[in-house]
């Protein structure tokens, strides 16, 4: 991503607000005294790397210990403030203190009281310094200090439903590959009685929760979430909620409408698919699609979030994966996308799909669709993975890639191995469904063979696309008789091949040619052609289809 530069409304923030602890003003100058002060400081506190642009002086900062970020922090009035950026010394807790912390208000002040012996937390206070100018430092202050917009929770064109059965779910919702938002179903887990932090705290009593993958306690956790000032916090997101906790899953149950769950088949093997959400104000999960290509349902127990979904082909502003699709950066916080992209939503050439979902609600989360969700509250959420029959053909193009940077949730020595575990699954509890997806991937090859076959002879003949011109219809009929002749469907095909293509179309293929909801382009799914006609309807002017 481009170096951060300040374009945050500051409307959204009281005026006392406005200074930085540390005295740190943004880069533009917009609130500092003069630019040459700040350059003089600049080069100053840094010397000969004073070249070197924020972005590299804080990753060589990021590389030290604490010992010598205490050491830097009295040679200039630079190096003072950035040596006492919270994100370094959250960096150290996470990585040394692994899940021993304590928070104390600051992640300075978090480190220090674990660290040094006798150390007493909160004595010590912000010595303000004059003439630092950093959008690196500044911009994660603001985002963190900034209220919620609430234009950012004008827009909710989700569709909302309840009794939803589930072959109106799967023609309506699932095939279309389309977000829905369920009404009827959380409402009657008997977590929405019981899941208070008291519960929750009896639950996870001598356990522990998945944090960022370290496990800390979960009252730990809940005093971070209750004082902390980070422009990203930190959030509960634990996938071993069922072991530890045991009694927390018979207070839910796993709609209907998601039971068909193919992965299922793997047992013990199968990849991460739940997880107990928990995250204060401004918590959420960054821009991501679902891992192999699954789909999955979110559904709120506590809180509210606000969700903003693009169509799979659809990259939101601001976001850039790797062209593999394995990585994707985008900006650090939630709050700067929603700061500085969300007002541009539209200009990727799709109207994205929103909603702030509620308590009590349910969200469906299409196969890769592009998400991101925002904890306008402390909120608490259940959310699993799922494969479905109508899901199928798309997992298992995913997984027959075989890469580990592209499989995910399993140990990495099984990654390569998750196609072929699957499918033999598959085929010894669900053969009919395999059968189905190689059935309609075999007639796709075939009929691919043919268009390039007719592509082919097309080219030789001079023929257009779009059909013989006017000076030459006559002989243009004759060749698209012949044609028509040469490449006619067999008559003979087999019952058992049109049954299991017909099959095959009812558990995914009704998907292609359809939209996606993008109210601004058409979606071309896997099996559709750039043009957006399905490719195993491919038809020229030649007066038959193939």
């Amino acid at each position: 991503m481009s170096p951060r530069q300040y374009s945050v409304d500051t409307k959204c923030l009281p005026s006392s607000c406005m200074d930085h602890p540390y005295g740190v003003q943004p880069a533009l100058g917009l609130f500092a005294v003069g630019s040459d002060e700040s350059r003089s400081v600049r080069s100053t506190g840094l010397g000969s790397l004073a070249v070197l642009p924020d972005e590299a002086v804080l990753g060589i900062l990021e590389s030290l210990p604490a010992a010598d970020l205490a050491r830097l922090s009295v040679v200039s009035r630079f190096l003072h403030v950035f040596c006492h950026h919270d994100d370094l010394w959250k960096g150290l807790c996470l990585e040394e203190l692994e899940g021993r912390w304590d928070y104390q208000g600051s992640w300075q002040e978090t480190y220090l009281s674990c660290a040094v012996p006798g150390y007493r937390p909160g004595r010590r206070k912000p010595l303000r310094v004059a003439g630092v100018q950093s959008d690196l430092l500044y911009t994660p202050w603001l985002c963190a200090s900034m209220a919620i917009d609430a234009a950012w929770l004008e827009v909710d064109n989700i569709e909302r439903r309840a009794g939803l059965s589930l072959a109106d779910f799967r023609e309506q919702f699932e095939l279309p590959n389309k977000p829905v938002i369920l009404t009827d179903v959380v409402t009657k887990w008997p977590a929405m009685e019981k899941w208070s932090r008291q519960y929750l705290e009896a639950a996870f009593e001598g356990s522990h929760v998945l944090v960022g993958d370290q496990p800390i306690s979960f009252q730990a956790y809940c005093k971070y979430a209750d004082t902390n000032r980070d422009e990203l916090p930190l959030y509960l997101f634990d996938k071993t909620f069922c072991s530890t906790a045991p009694q927390l899953a018979d207070d839910y149950s796993v709609p209907e409408l998601f039971r068909d769950d193919l992965f299922s088949l793997l047992g013990a093997d199968r990849p991460d698919w739940r997880w107990l959400i928990i995250g204060p104000v401004k918590s959420g999960s960054s821009w991501h699609k679902d891992p192999n290509s699954t789909s999955a349902w979110n559904g709120v127990v506590r809180g509210s979030k606000k969700w903003v979904l693009y169509p799979p082909h659809i990259t939101p502003p601001g976001v850039r994966p790797s062209e593999d699709g394995a990585d994707v950066a985008s900006p650090v916080s939630l709050m700067e996308w929603f700061t500085q992209f969300y007002p541009h939503k539209h200009s990727v050439g799709c109207a994205p799909a929103e909603c702030v979902l509620r308590q009590g609600e349910m969200l469906f989360v299409p196969r890769n669709w592009w998400h991101v969700a925002l904890n306008l509250e402390e909120a608490v959420a259940v959310t699993q993975n799922y494969v479905s029959p109508a899901n199928l053909p798309h997992v298992l193009r995913h997984l027959r890639s075989r890469s580990p940077a592209l499989v995910s949730g399993c140990a990495a020595e099984a990654r390569s191995g998750l196609y072929d575990t699957f499918t033999a699954a598959l085929r010894r509890q669900r053969p009919e469904l395999l059968q189905a997806v190689e059935a309609a991937e075999a007639a796709a090859q075939r009929k691919a063979e043919v268009v390039g076959v007719v592509s082919s002879l097309r080219k030789r003949l001079g023929l257009s696309v779009g059909g013989i011109g006017q000076t030459n219809r006559s002989r243009g009929r004759q060749e698209q008789h012949k044609l028509a002749e040469l490449f006619r469907e067999p008559a003979a095909a087999s019952g058992s091949d049109r049954a299991a293509a017909t099959s095959a179309a009812g558990l995914g293929s009704k998907v292609e040619g359809r939209r996606n909801g993008c109210t601004a382009a058409a979606v071309p799914t896997a099996g559709a052609s750039s043009s957006g006609a399905p490719a195993n309807a491919v038809g020229f002017s030649f007066g038959f289809q193939l």
